[in-house]
Parts: structure tokens; sequence; C-alpha cells
């Protein structure tokens, strides 16, 4: 059974690759289930167009890509512009009220959070706010457990900021409760 297809968009130097290899391997090596991760982004390092697909199943996946998400990250106006008409009708859509300006025609559950103001008011450091989006996904959707991120987080973050991103999954997390928004 599929719990989920999830596309996670912004620019290059964002995170949304990182988040998703996280969200993947969480899946993965701590919950029990099948994920599949691929990534599509510009060519330039910083500030092109990412794109990052994830799959999550409690079975055999039989196509590693996305076509209609149920889960939609669009972290830049660029990303919603290109990716909002394809969600599946009724999906979550997170969006950041900083850099996205949503539009109430998308026939999806739309979700504004300031995760970049929060992460700059509480953190100082941008560098965290893919793994604020990872929290507010996870309070959002009851996906995976934070547990399994902050495991995978400690396996592939440097020790010097891994308190930095962990505080930033609870950011995330924090946030999306306090909104009031139920989970899926």
């Amino acid at each position: 059974m599929e719990k989920c297809r999830m596309v996670l968009s912004g620019s290059g130097g964002q995170g949304v690759i990182t988040a998703a290899i996280v969200i993947a391997e969480a899946a993965v090596l701590h919950e029990g289930l099948i994920a599949v991760q691929s990534q599509v982004y510009g060519p330039e390092a910083r500030g092109g167009a990412a794109r990052s697909d994830v799959i999550i199943s409690e079975s055999q996946i039989n196509y590693p890509k996305v076509i209609q998400p149920n889960i939609l990250v669009c972290l830049t106006q660029a990303a919603y512009d290109k990716f909002s008409p394809s969600i599946r009708p009724g999906g979550l859509l997170l969006t950041d009220t900083k850099h996205v300006k949503t539009n109430p025609k998308v026939d999806a559950r739309q979700i504004e959070l300031p995760m970049y103001q929060t992460v700059m008011d509480e953190i100082g450091k941008s560098i965290v706010f893919n793994i604020c989006m990872v929290g507010a996904v996870l309070a959002l959707t009851n996906l995976i457990k934070p547990e399994s991120i902050t495991k995978v987080l400690a396996d592939r973050i440097p020790a010097d900021v891994l308190e930095m991103n962990r505080k930033a999954l609870e950011l995330g997390i924090t946030l999306a409760k306090t909104a009031g928004f139920r989970v899926l």
C-alpha cells in the first residue's frame, strides 16, 4: 500500500534534495517502509530550479517518478507556479509565507507557514530551513516519526551542526501544530 507521493521543490541551495534524501532514508532505515527518491535540478549549483520526488510505500514501487503528488512542498514562487497544477485534488500543498504567494484556485489543502522567518528568528541561519520544512511535513502528515529523521541526521550531518538541525526539525513540528492544522 502506498503511503505518499511527495514532491519537494524550490531552488538550488535551499536543501530540497537533501530533505528528500533524509525523509526517504528515515522511512527505509527506521520505519521499515519502501521508498524511492529522485531529483531534478537546473544547471546552476545555487539559485536554479530544484525538485525531488519521494515515494513511500509498504509494498513494491513500480515507477520512481511522481506524476501527481498528494504532498507538494514549494519553497519558491517559481516552484509553486510550475508544480501546483500537478497536485492531486485534495492533496496537501505546503508553502513558505516569505517566498510564495498562493492562488486559491489550486484544488488542494494549502498550508502557508512562516518557516523561513521562524528559522531566521530562532536560529539565525537559513541553512536549516529545509529541516524546518521536514518537521512541518511530519507534523502535518504523521508520515514517519521525528525520531527517525533525527537518527538519519545524526548519521549525515556534521556533529557541530547537528543540534541546530534538531532545533530546526522541532521548530517545523511546532509551527505546524500551533497553526492548528489537523493531520492528514
